[in-house]
């Protein structure tokens, strides 16, 4: 009985808490130092009450925090008093920027008062900063977002002290005579993993924005237009092995560059920023991948001046990666190729150059979220030389134009919103690249509606697109594996070698509890039409497919004497082509445990009755997998030790030994000094199946789908390391190794692609059927004596190291030193060798190509 009654406490509701502040103009200015001796400071008095919200919600924190707000024409200014009756509890560990390993104190601006924005400025007690933009009511926290502001921490006898100094113009806010703020703040006491806040809020809220307390006193504020420059200057300088008869492969190349980027506050709310000839080579490269499928991967977007603001640009309109904009195509791998007869050498740029790009983002007082974003890449040649000597260029990417605009609207005191997007993509077109679309738009609307003081939501979006091309440009979108109308069971869709054009539609509709209570639900449903196709300027996996979800999810909030927190959730899914084809249905449970002592454990089991792929023949028959059945099991030690592990076991199995999946992980922190941090993430996993898609060929004038009993095995191990010497100067490196095996054999060929029984769904090759030799197969299927078809050998494996060592020097607020260390070696093993030998091979005996880097950026605010 007594733990019901604790639980029933996350239900409750708190009264908004309000501070008054005042102007400190004609004062002394203070001096952001860390003493809080300055006069200024009198003139407000001390704010405190915190009430801890992690773990043990609506109780008195461990210590006690206090805080302070006071204005002038151009800068906010915070001080906040961290009590700590024994200072030996203090953490001082550093990290690099947005990343605090210690104790902190954070306060969260709603500048907007739109109860879903908010401004985040996080400072540790070591005085590292870290800075987010906080959106869809606590949903989205962009870590990209890098403002201008000042803070100065110290130790004092009863705990430590921070001061802070926030410039009006990185903030948005109206210009009304007297205004009206949304303000928490959030401290973590790193000795007992406990968060407190200024306002009291369940331990689950329904939004976070929407539940801040008020920061009043604020009159005669005048917005500030924000002008920034910031160029840069970039010396580059690569070696690597040089191939000899190769002009462009010499051993060595040099580079210099420059650039610009600007950030204009076009008014208050709105601000456009600029970029010329951007750089991002200080950038971290993407982890190592194989893809099996044919669908592409999908990379997280690293690059900066699309990461900031990321949130307003995005539409995802069916709760996964699929997305009306996909920054990463801007800028993207060329995508023509200048392989051709009587080519002897090739060199291909790596990445098609941004001419430039602006973007105009922000969000007005009235609730409106605008943003426009406009780019331009280059044409790129490959430069050729033929056998004969003669030299020549060759286009591998056209002259393009990405635009994207995006509006939104709150509304309902601030429940719920409407809005809409529109994507379009512009190529000059020339013969050498005929394949691609020489425009393609997309566009769609989407609106949320909250009820209940937002305990309950309702959510969807529309989307629709249109692409124009050439015959041959469309006919490979009709074939590609995102498509496949060239399927031969399908009936509702056929390849029309004719068209020049498509259109298609998706969306997504859903509702549940989001708040209130200790019990969560949502359920909902999407799809993409056939048709849908996003993948000039978005992401999208597949289409042709209706998807259903639900989840329910109980939470224990309230600590026992065994546990922090916990929760668990029930999911359910299935899935539909629009044919009708009943193709999937899933059950799965998940969980979730902080033990008393902080240690933690996440496991997982799943059940799938029904499984078919209709792109698993690439084009051919829908396929029928076999049940199958996993789980996963992961748990790891309290991470604010110096010293911390992980473990993790991923196990799949399909009936008949159809296939199999084993993923073993094992990760590690350790931090032996506040100044230097260092993890390791090994992974290894197998994943063996019978019935591997190889390839197609012709038999008797019909398609034969040849499969293979695959051997696969996946190792990487993902090193960093952290050396901070002091906030503004840190020394970042990483470095990842990654090998992928695939071993074939015992090949065999589709019979009956949706039997349930595994040996009438397939057969085996007989030893008189097929022959292995000079790295091929020879298959004379009907025993004439006579080869009916052969198949290359599909063994490989696939090596890769990157490595980025990265030297930043913040020199003063917004201006930066970049010195750069790339390494990189990517090539084929022998799929026979062990992973000691491959590693031996192709890693540590291969000259990797260096590339060394040195980027200066300077900040002007005007």
């Amino acid at each position: 009985m007594a733990q019901e009654e604790k639980e029933a406490d996350s239900t409750v509701t708190y009264p908004k808490r309000s501070y008054t502040t005042t102007t400190v103009q004609g004062l002394e200015p203070i001096k952001i130092d860390g003493s809080l001796n300055d006069p200024a400071w009198a003139t407000v008095e001390w704010t405190s009450d915190y009430v801890e919200w992690e773990p043990d919600n609506a109780t008195p924190p461990t210590q006690q925090t206090k805080m302070k707000v006071v204005y002038d024409d151009k800068n906010l200014y915070l001080a906040f008093y961290c009590l700590e009756s024994n200072p030996e509890n203090i953490i001082q560990r550093m990290g690099r920027r947005d990343d605090f390993p210690g104790d902190w104190i954070e306060v969260n601006i709603d500048s907007y008062n739109d109860d879903r924005t908010a401004f985040s400025f996080t400072t540790s007690v070591s005085g590292v900063k870290g800075d987010e933009f906080v959106s869809n009511n606590g949903n989205n926290w962009d870590v990209s977002w890098n403002p201008i502001w000042y803070v100065k921490t110290s130790m004092v006898a009863d705990g430590w002290v921070a001061e802070l100094r926030i410039p009006l113009s990185q903030l948005r806010f109206g210009n009304d005579a007297e205004q009206v703020w949304g303000i928490q703040s959030t401290r973590r006491y790193f000795s007992k993993e406990e968060r407190s806040t200024w306002q009291p809020i369940p331990a689950n809220p329904a939004g976070w924005v929407s539940s801040f307390g008020e920061l009043r006193g604020l009159k005669n504020l005048k917005p500030q237009k924000q002008l920034e420059i910031q160029p840069y200057a970039l010396g580059r300088y690569s070696t690597y092995e040089k191939e000899n008869g190769n002009p462009f492969r010499d051993g060595t190349d040099g580079k210099f560059s420059a650039g610009l980027d600007a950030k204009i506050g076009v008014t208050n709310d709105l601000t456009l920023d600029l970029t010329i000839n951007p750089d991002f080579g200080q950038v971290e490269a993407d982890p190592g991948a194989v893809s099996l499928d044919g669908f592409e991967i999908f990379f997280q977007e690293r690059r900066p001046f699309f990461v900031e603001n990321k949130n307003i640009f995005n539409f995802n309109y069916s709760g996964g990666q699929d997305n009306l904009f996909f920054s990463r195509r801007i800028g993207r791998d060329p995508q023509g190729s200048a392989v051709g007869p009587g080519t002897a050498y090739i060199d291909q740029p790596n990445n098609t150059t941004i001419l430039g790009a602006a973007k105009f983002s922000g969000k007005t007082k009235n609730g409106w979220t605008v943003g426009v974003l406009e780019s331009v890449t280059a044409k790129e040649y490959a430069d050729v030389i033929a056998e004969n000597g003669q030299e020549d260029e060759v286009l591998v990417e056209p002259l393009s134009n990405y635009f994207v605009g995006r509006l939104q609207k709150d509304f309902n005191d601030r429940n719920s919103y409407i809005g809409g997007m529109v994507t379009g993509t512009h190529r000059q077109m020339h013969e050498n690249v005929s394949f691609l679309h020489t425009q393609a738009y997309s566009g769609g609307l989407d609106f949320k509606h909250n009820w209940k003081d937002r305990t309950y939501y309702i959510e969807g979006n529309v989307v629709g697109s249109h692409v124009r091309g050439s015959r041959e440009a469309i006919l490979n979108t009709q074939n590609s594996i995102v498509h496949l109308f060239q399927r031969s069971d399908a009936s509702h869709v056929q390849v029309d070698t004719s068209r020049t054009s498509l259109s298609g539609t998706g969306g997504r509709v859903e509702f549940g509890k989001g708040g209130g209570g200790n019990w969560r639900y949502y359920a909902g449903g999407n799809w993409s039409s056939p048709e849908l196709e996003l993948n000039d300027i978005g992401f999208l996996r597949q289409a042709d497919q209706i998807q259903q979800y639900a989840r329910v999810v109980r939470l224990f909030n309230k600590p026992t004497s065994w546990y922090r927190r916990m929760n668990f959730a029930l999911e359910q899914s299935s899935a539909f082509d629009f044919e009708g084809n009943y193709n999937r249905m899933m059950y799965e449970m998940v969980g979730f445990l902080n033990y008393k002592n902080n240690w933690w454990s996440e496991f997982g089991a799943a059940h799938k009755p029904r499984i078919y792929v209709n792109s698993f023949l690439r084009g051919g028959p829908r396929w029928r997998y076999n049940e199958e059945n996993y789980f996963y099991f992961f748990s790891g030690t309290d991470r604010r030790k110096k010293a911390s592990f992980d473990l993790g076991y991923v196990h799949s199995e399909g009936k008949q030994d159809a296939f199999d999946l084993r993923r073993y992980v094992f990760r590690a922190r350790y931090q032996p000094i506040n100044a230097l941090s260092m993890s390791l993430n090994l992974e290894y996993e197998t994943n063996p199946s019978k019935t591997q898609y190889i390839t197609e060929k012709a038999f008797n004038g019909m398609p034969r789908y040849i499969l293979g009993n695959i051997d696969q095995e996946t190792y990487s191990a993902t090193l960093r390391l952290n050396y901070n010497i002091n906030p503004n100067l840190t020394i970042q490196y990483y470095g990842q190794p990654f090998i992928f095996k695939a071993d074939y054999s015992e090949l065999n060929y589709v019979n009956d692609a949706t039997a349930k029984n595994l040996d009438q769904r397939v057969t085996w090759y007989k030893n008189d059927q097929i022959r292995f030799e000079d790295d091929t197969y020879y298959i004379d299927e009907n025993r004439d004596q006579n080869i009916d078809y052969t198949v290359s050998n599909p063994d490989f494996a696939f090596v890769q190291f990157r490595s980025n060592l990265v030297a930043r020097w913040e020199y003063i607020p917004g201006s930066e030193i970049y010195l750069v260390w790339s390494q990189g070696i990517t090539g084929l093993g022998d799929v026979n060798n062990r992973f000691s030998a491959i590693v031996d091979n192709q890693l540590l005996r291969q000259r990797p190509q260096n590339t060394f880097l040195i980027k200066a950026t300077y900040r002007f605010i005007l």
